[in-house]
């Protein structure tokens, strides 16, 4: 009979040579990754919320100046190339506002005839509530038929100065942000040249 001699335990060293042992492998990057650090630099943290809100006061202030823009033009054309129109109402939605629990106004729809043409389906601005079939006097531009309004909101409203407020606002807002940073910047740096030779 022949005997073989059992393997012989503990032997580490020999078993991670040759891999026999897969486990200590895991164990081994378990340690990396318990090592590895996340470094933030709030510098830069700062630096990009602070791009964030100038990029969006921007992008608000041309905006709002569009729309300003947008309102005066139809104001316009709603007062010298409007004719009258009788706009029949065919259904009213209403809206809701705040937290949705109260009535913010009505949004209704109906149908007008212009030269001849009869449009349907058109939004009739305002929030007042008109009763499905009835008759409202209103103003519309030939060859736009989406530009229509009820006669007593067109005897209220002209274009102003008022509708660029707004973006006005918000300019000025951008451009006191970029003067304190552009101040800021230069104290920084003249606080650092005047550190430096002291360094050296």
């Amino acid at each position: 009979m022949t005997s073989t001699d059992p393997p012989v335990a503990g032997n580490g060293d020999a078993d991670r040579q040759t891999g026999s042992t897969p486990r200590d492998e895991p164990g081994d990057r378990v340690g990396q990754l318990r090592g590895a650090g996340v470094s933030v630099d709030g510098r830069r943290v700062g630096r990009v919320a602070v791009g964030i809100v100038l990029v969006t006061l921007a992008v608000l202030a041309i905006v709002f100046t569009i729309v300003g823009i947008h309102t005066n033009q139809q104001d316009d054309r709603l007062h010298h190339e409007g004719v009258p129109v009788t706009f029949t109402v065919t259904g009213c939605l209403g809206l809701l506002g705040g937290s949705g629990s109260n009535a913010a106004g009505y949004s209704c729809r109906g149908t007008y005839t212009l030269d001849g043409r009869h449009y349907s389906g058109v939004q009739l601005p305002g929030d007042s509530f008109h009763r499905p079939g009835s008759t409202v006097p209103a103003i519309a531009v030939p060859g736009d038929p989406a530009l229509v309004s009820p006669a007593s909101i067109v005897a209220t409203e002209h274009s102003s100065a008022g509708a660029f407020v707004l973006p006005a606002v918000l300019a000025a807002i951008l451009l006191v942000l970029v003067a304190l940073l552009l101040l800021l910047s230069r104290r920084s740096r003249a606080a650092g040249s005047v550190t430096a030779p002291g360094k050296r």
